[in-house]
């Protein structure tokens, strides 16, 4: 196959392809570098290339099967790790001038389960600065570009990992979700994009936004690829104090059946409510007949904290945030303001110069949030309105087995559209950010354009560590329809 066509290939396509030996590891390194070289000036994915770290270990791979082929599944796949996601010896900034010359001394907990399988690490790509944003503009180191349109935004906070993905910049790529940021950027680039529920993937070595949010996931060209890497980055791990001990079963197994017989699947109103695009609704309404056809029985649910969501999440998010990152002194690692009078000038100007405007808004709110007087007024009424929330999830997967939503309430926005008005920014992520207050899996994948020809994503949100059934609804919905096979034109 020529090194040209490589890029085009499925995780699973490529996979087949290496383990039959129709193709070497340095083959596929140097074709998704070409690929690299003709795209990324224009959208602007990756924050640090690994060329010649990839193309040595990939040198290494060839010659270590010479004679005795025997593969694991991640082996010699081409990959992309969000750069808020560690890796032992590689940059990872999170897109903030406070990191921009930290080097981790050791792998995160999904970085060292794809090391043992012999991956190949591409690069770490571009983010909203420590994950805080919907369209990657907060990025110290430039936005990233839609590869559908380099006037409009890819989405955030995974904007670069989405975007390596769907320009073929990858095969495919790890991201982090807080409020959206897998799943958003998933469902304006046109790829797939699966955050897992909270527990089942390890955080050690994510650098912390909100810890009792934040979770890695798969951003992926079809569900196949994201059952895949879901499965070589799930699992139990005793370095993470809230992670799982849940056996992880063989997400392909889930893409057997091709129909959605005996599957109860809830619609719920406040997801359709005034603010959602007419092409999203009409996209997302023609999914839920899809999945109708396939046997789904559809069922109208009642959410009715919906509302409260993104104020609830703002809340705590902001509070996990100003705490976490209290760390970022500039005494332990990363930045630290030169010609200081005394210690605290110099906490004071490390502060101020290593972080951006949004990073600067969301710990001032946080810091307020937790303030002496104001503590129980808005952080204790949020976490009461985040159990709220979880136990409205809980009685609706009392009668369905899935629930459906558009993911965004636009297609992607066009650059600074946004930006002076961080209410409508935020807003972006009124249809993602129950799941994680909820700590359930969901899965984005496209159901359709716009007329501009933009992508357009629906959601499926499911019971705590039931995947499986999440990527069951999700895979025959794909087979079914064709969305999958449309690419961006970017060359």
């Amino acid at each position: 196959m020529s090194l040209t066509l490589l890029h085009k290939l499925t995780l699973s396509e490529l996979q087949r392809k290496f383990t039959a030996g129709d193709v070497t590891a340095t083959e596929i390194v140097r074709a998704y570098f070409l690929r690299v070289a003709q795209v990324e000036p224009k959208v602007n994915a990756y924050l640090t290339q690994c060329k010649d770290a990839a193309l040595a270990q990939a040198e290494r791979l060839d010659q270590a099967l010479k004679g005795w082929r025997k593969t694991t599944p991640m082996m010699a796949m081409p990959l992309a790790v969000k750069d808020n996601i560690c890796t032992e010896g590689v940059r990872t900034t999170c897109a903030s001038r406070m990191l921009d010359t930290f080097v981790p001394p050791y792998d995160a907990t999904v970085v060292a389960k794809l090391r043992a399988q012999s991956y190949l690490l591409l690069g770490k790509t571009n983010l909203d600065e420590f994950a805080m944003g919907s369209s990657t503009e907060n990025s110290a180191f430039g936005a990233s570009r839609n590869p559908w349109n380099i006037q409009t935004v890819p989405g955030g906070s995974s904007g670069g990992s989405a975007v390596a993905v769907a320009a073929d910049e990858c095969v495919a790529a790890l991201g982090s979700d807080t409020g959206g940021s897998i799943r958003q950027p998933a469902a304006f680039c046109g790829v797939v994009g699966l955050k897992p529920t909270y527990g089942r993937v390890s955080r050690y070595g994510l650098v912390a936004f909100a810890s009792s949010l934040d979770q890695i996931g798969p951003i992926t060209k079809d569900v196949t690829d994201a059952a895949l890497l879901l499965g070589a980055i799930a699992g139990h791990d005793p370095r993470d104090s809230t992670s799982a001990n849940v056996p992880v079963p063989d997400y392909l197994k889930a893409l057997k059946r091709k129909d959605l017989k005996r599957l109860k699947v809830g619609v719920p109103a406040e997801y359709f409510a005034d603010g959602l695009d007419p092409e999203v609704d009409q996209a997302v309404r023609t999914a839920i007949e899809g999945l109708r056809e396939l046997g789904a029985d559809i069922r109208e649910i009642k959410l009715p904290t919906t509302d409260a969501a993104v104020a609830t999440y703002y809340v705590i998010a902001t509070a996990e945030a100003s705490s976490n990152l209290a760390r970022y002194d500039g005494v332990k690692f990363g930045l630290r303001a030169a010609e200081s009078k005394d210690l605290l000038d110099m906490y004071l100007k490390t502060r101020a110069e290593g972080f951006g405007p949004e990073v600067k808004r969301r710990i001032m709110l946080g810091t307020y949030v937790l303030s002496a007087g104001y503590y129980d007024a808005y952080y204790g009424k949020a976490q009461a309105v985040r159990t709220l929330i979880r136990q409205e999830f809980e009685a609706a997967f009392q009668t369905v087995d899935l629930i459906v939503t558009p993911v965004t309430p636009t297609t992607a926005f066009k650059f600074g559209e946004k930006a002076q008005d961080p209410l409508q920014m935020y807003l972006s992520d009124i249809y993602t950010i129950s799941a994680n207050l909820a700590g359930l899996p969901a899965i984005a994948l496209p159901c359709g354009f716009s007329k501009a020809g933009l992508p357009i994503g629906f959601q499926l949100i499911g019971r705590p560590f039931e995947e499986e059934t999440l990527l069951r609804g999700a895979h025959a919905y794909e087979q079914a329809t064709n969305w999958r096979a449309k690419r961006p034109a970017i060359r």
